[in-house]
């Protein structure tokens, strides 16, 4: 007990002996015996309780705050400098086309538009919705009954384009319902409707199964036999791919956290890469919430891809060209000019003079005026 000058000798001796009265009665379990004084020492563990719950509630929001705002800092800083010259379109880039192209709804006019939009740009491939794919890997052919139709008219308007068939559908990792590719079947079958879309006169298939898990051997093994296919009609084999991780293992933390681990491993990557002729990541819907972390994310996607694809395969690198807010993509964040010098910042400090790369726009239907500017003044010119 701390002593002041003005404490009388009995009122001091008095304290000591409560003091030590309360302390030899109190009881293993922190409770006071009936020698002690009950409705102080409630009291007390009740504040001690109320002090301690303020620590927590404090130190929670902190723990998962501070590493967040360090992330967030180092992703400003990757964003940060100026792209190498030069670090512009190589004339390999891509655009993702809507069903409407192969369904009936678009006319001649409409072809005659696009190649008006896409003159002196770096736009080499058109990836043209064709699908979904049913679960079982089968196609109907029901489901594209103009492909034809727009595959002559872009031959004739746009010389030089190759038209993909952009294939997909919805896989059954985290859900009961969709494709399973652990089943030989339905590989079977998707390799069959590969076959059957590429009699109809495409140049190439491109695959895009969502959600992918990295590391499922059944879809390296899928990529195998439609690269065989593929080579011997001399067509091209491309993919939508997933992010990698921005952290070391980072999908496995997120997966288990979640159940949608949502980004690949780099070696996972790497592994599709070298399967095909083109790879596409998907470099939107990212969680960022500010433009300079956007960008900063995907220069640092881009340099970690950049490792791991081989020079004899197309690394293309996705733009935003549609527009939502919810979570995981803002639209304020997600933007084409933050995306753009993302991409050639990333290509600036890995390998800038890379011949066989380039940017791939999602989604034809939902661009604006201005993604298409900045596509062209950031990346083209």
């Amino acid at each position: 007990m701390e002593r002041t000058e003005d404490t009388t000798p009995n009122e001091a001796a008095n304290d000591v002996t409560n003091e030590v009265t309360n302390e030899v009665t109190a009881t293993a379990d922190g409770t006071s015996s009936p020698g002690g004084s009950a409705p102080d020492s409630g009291g007390s563990r009740r504040s001690r309780r109320r002090r301690r719950l303020r620590r927590t509630a404090l130190f929670l929001p902190l723990m998962f705050l501070l590493p967040l705002l360090s992330v967030l800092t180092a992703l400003r800083v990757t964003y940060m400098g100026e792209p190498e010259d030069g670090t512009q379109t190589r004339n390999r880039d891509a655009l993702w086309l809507g069903h409407a192209w192969v369904d009936g709804r678009k006319k001649d006019a409409d072809v005659t538009a696009l190649a008006r939009r896409l003159n002196g740009t770096g736009i080499r491939d058109l990836y043209v919705h064709s699908g979904p794919l049913e679960h079982d890997g089968t196609l109907p052919e029901s489901v594209y009954p103009r492909a034809r139709w727009f595959i002559d008219a872009v031959h004739e308007r746009l010389p030089g384009i190759r038209v993909q068939a952009f294939l997909g559908d919805v896989l059954a990792t985290e859900t009961p319902d969709g494709m399973r590719l652990e089943d030989p079947g339905t590989r079977a079958a998707v390799l069959r409707s590969a076959r059957q879309i590429l009699d109809t006169g495409y140049q190439g298939i491109h695959l895009d199964l969502e959600p992918l898990h990295s590391g499922d051997r059944n879809y390296l093994g899928l990529l195998d036999a439609l690269r065989r296919e593929t080579r011997s009609r001399d067509a091209r084999l491309s993919v939508a791919a997933h992010q990698m991780d921005p952290l070391p293992a980072f999908h496995t933390v997120w997966g288990r956290v979640t159940g949608h681990p949502k980004w690949w491993s780099q070696e996972f990557f790497g592994q599709v890469a070298r399967r095909v002729d083109q790879i596409a990541m998907m470099s939107y819907d990212t969680m960022q919430p500010l433009e300079s972390t956007y960008g900063g994310y995907v220069a640092q996607q881009t340099s970690l891809a950049l490792e791991v694809t081989p020079p004899s395969t197309d690394l293309l690198m996705g733009l935003p060209f549609f527009h939502e807010n919810r979570f995981g993509h803002w639209n304020h964040a997600e933007t084409v000019p933050a995306a753009v010098r993302g991409v050639r910042l990333g290509l600036s400090r890995t390998d800038a003079d890379r011949a066989r790369f380039g940017v791939a726009l999602y989604i034809d239907f939902a661009a604006t005026e201005a993604d298409w500017r900045a596509y062209k003044d950031d990346w083209v010119e």
